[in-house]
Formats: C-alpha cells, structure tokens, sequence
C-alpha cells in the first residue's frame, strides 16, 4: 500500500490529527520522565478512546499511531523517508507536498497539503537540534541532523508561500573507491593516479554542480591519506565521513544566531587551523572570502590539502577561485592568478549525465601562470560514445596529456609508470 492510499486522519482531517495530538501531549504533561515506550503507551490509550479512530482499519490505526509518535518523538512526516536508504534528497515545500530525490530521480513523495503548523513545528525541532535559529529576522538557516544529514530552512520573509526544508542525506556507511568503480564514476587508471596524487601530496580541488558528488570524492580521496598524518578538516556544515585517520580534527563553522555568540566563519577556522600542527588541511567547501585563507594553508608548506566548490568546468572554477579571492582581499588579478597557480596542483571536475549518473568529466594540472594566464594542462577527460538503453549514457576516459610536474612524486619515492 503506497502513501496515497493510506489516507489516515491526518490527511482526511488536519483538525482531527490537531485534537489527537493536543490529547497525547496532555497526557504526557502529566509525568516527569517522556520516554518511548510511555509515547507509545499514551498515543494507545488516546486513540482508543478517541471518536475518530473507532471506524477505521487495523492497518491506518497502526499508521496514524506511528505518525503521532514520529510527531512528538522525531521528526514528524520525515521520519519514513530518514529511514530510507534509498532516498537521498528530501524537498518540503509546505502546502505544495513533498518531493525526493531517489537513486538520482526526482518524484513526487507526497502531494497532499502539510499544514503550516505542523511545518513551523518541523522546522523548531530541526534548528533546535543544532542549536540554530530561524525567524523573520533570520530566514535562513543550515543545520545538521543527529545522523549528518545537511538540511536547509528557509522561512517567511524570503520563503513566499511557505516554510521551505532541504535535506541532504548522506549514506550511513560511506561510499568507497571499489563503490565509485562499480557506477562507473570513473576508471582503474584514474583510480590510481588519484591515489598517487593524494599520497604524493599534490593539492587538490574538486569542482563541480550541486549534487555532483564533490563530498562523495573527497571522502574517497582521503582514505589513501597516510594514516599517520594529522588532518584538519573545516566546514560550514559538517558533511564529511573521513574514516581511518586516527589523528583527525573536525572543526564547524558557527554563525552568531545566539545574542552574545560571535559568529565563526571558515576564515577563522582556517586561521586557527594553522596553528594547530596540520599536515593536511581540508576545507569542505569554499564559497567566498574563506578561499583567500585556502590558498594560503595550500601555499604556505601544507601539501597535500583538499577542497570544493561550484563550478561548470575546470576554466569557469579558475575565474570563480578569482572572484571569491577578490571578495576577501583588494589585490591584482595577475597577483591573484599566480597564487592560484602556486597553490592549487591538480584540479577534478564531476558532473552528472543525462542519465543523471555522477562521473568525473576531467582531471587537469594546474602548471603555471604565464604572461598572466593560467596554463592548464588536461589529463583526463570523459568522452561519449553513445546512448544506450533507457536514455544510459556510453562513454570512456581519454588520457589527454601527461604531468608536468613530478617533483612530488619523487619526493615521496613514487614513480608514475
């Protein structure tokens, strides 16, 4: 039975769904200790002496029992879809229902209307959870859901209609190499040469779209990190499953939702991270001024970082890097230029296929900066074949050209052949 047919109380009746639930919570008001199994124990009692549960099924009683609970012990109508491994991206736009994000495909999950109360009630508890505010002064909020998903809360002024939440979920054992294999994401032989490049210390960036699997890659790639190096990772908001580094320190950004509470940004973090013995540095995401404070940890002796951002291609990421510079220090775009040249050796763009698969699309060296222009020097690059059944896409990684600079490798002892 799908969620279309079971249309219990709460979507027959938002007025009867609001006097159950009023009725539970009265209850629970009267004991000291609120544990599940007392939830349980009250939402039975109410819905058996309730008028609005003595007609139905055995079935929708059980659901209408289990949303109650999910109301008041977690995370109402999303609690299913957290639980669904499957689902990868969930979209609540209030009275126009819920979509997702499933094994790549957007669909609808729910286009009955969600009422504003329950949805102001949802977006409490998520900002709650991460000690985060939103209201009309604030409309805007990231958070972080107890199991890393990411979400996103936009409310009343900016959100017109109704309160808008975003959830990124991310999978609860992290995707592997072998994992990006089997999709075919990529080869064996870039395969390889990123795990050369990671152990030789080569500073890395991997651009791409939203969705593109940016975090995805950079999880892959720090675990061919030595296992005896102190990383520092730094994020707006924590995304990152980094396994296998004994010596690991996560930092999160904080922004100053709380009267007294000065507001952290990643240039702090970055800032800090410096003077906290790192052997590689990996910054989630750059967005803006932080890159300043990137270049410069990947400058100044931290070989070997990491780090993202949105771009549509390996050039168009180059002059966004320029800009976001630009936002945190007023110096020469040929100054610029070469700090990006000095600091950035390879660089990694994804993008998803019409059939909406993530590969990576092209590798390519950063070389030099000559008469005020960066070189770049392709490497890889994905190049399509054919289509093929159900609207797949065919397609193979061409080698372009080979490293120029392979100082790194030899001083880590590597040899490319």
């Amino acid at each position: 039975m799908d969620r279309k047919e079971r249309d219990v109380v709460t979507a027959k009746n938002e007025e009867a769904w609001i006097e159950l639930k009023a009725g539970v919570l009265d209850a629970l008001n009267l004991f000291d200790e609120m544990t599940d199994e007392l939830v349980f124990e009250v939402i039975d009692k109410v819905l058996k002496n309730s008028r609005h549960s003595k007609n139905m099924s055995l079935n929708d009683r059980c659901l209408l029992r289990m949303e109650l609970f999910h109301s008041i012990r977690k995370l109402d109508v999303l609690e299913e879809l957290l639980e669904n491994s499957d689902v990868t991206e969930i979209m609540i736009n209030g009275e126009k229902g819920i979509f997702i994000e499933r094994k790549g495909r957007l669909e609808a999950f729910s286009e009955g209307e969600i009422s504003k109360e329950r949805m102001e009630e949802l977006v409490v508890k998520i900002t709650a959870m991460s000690n985060r505010i939103v209201n009309e002064a604030i409309p805007l909020t990231d958070a972080r859901l107890g199991d890393g998903s990411r979400v996103h809360v936009a409310v009343s002024p900016v959100a017109l209609d109704s309160p808008v939440i975003t959830i990124r979920k991310f999978p609860k054992n992290p995707i592997t190499l072998e994992d990006l294999l089997e999709k075919e994401s990529f080869n064996e032989e870039i395969a390889q040469f990123l795990k050369m490049a990671v152990r030789a210390r080569y500073n890395i960036f991997v651009s791409g779209a939203t969705n593109s699997g940016k975090t995805t890659l950079l999880n892959v790639l720090s675990d061919f990190i030595p296992k005896n190096e102190r990383i520092i990772t730094i994020e707006d908001t924590a995304e990152l499953q980094i396994r296998n580094v004994p010596n690991l320190v996560r930092l999160e950004a904080r922004n100053s939702v709380v009267e007294g509470c000065r507001e952290i940004t990643i240039r702090d973090l970055l800032r800090a991270s410096l003077r906290m013995r790192p052997d590689r540095v990996i910054v989630g995401e750059v967005r803006g001024a932080e890159t300043v404070d990137m270049l410069q940890a990947f400058c100044t002796g931290h070989d070997g970082s990491l780090s993202t951002g949105h771009g549509n291609s390996t050039k168009d990421m180059l002059y966004r890097l320029e800009t976001m510079v630009m936002m945190g220090m007023d110096i020469p775009v040929a100054a610029i230029r070469r700090q990006i040249a000095s600091g950035i050796d390879l660089m990694i763009h994804l993008g998803r296929l019409r059939d909406k698969r993530r590969v990576l699309m092209e590798i390519s060296e950063i070389d030099e900066c000559r008469d005020g222009e960066i070189i770049i020097n392709p490497l890889y690059c994905f190049q399509e074949l054919s289509g093929g059944k159900n609207g797949e896409v065919h397609g193979t990684w061409v080698k372009k050209g080979e490293l120029h600079h392979k100082e790194k490798l030899l001083m880590a002892g590597i040899s490319d052949d």
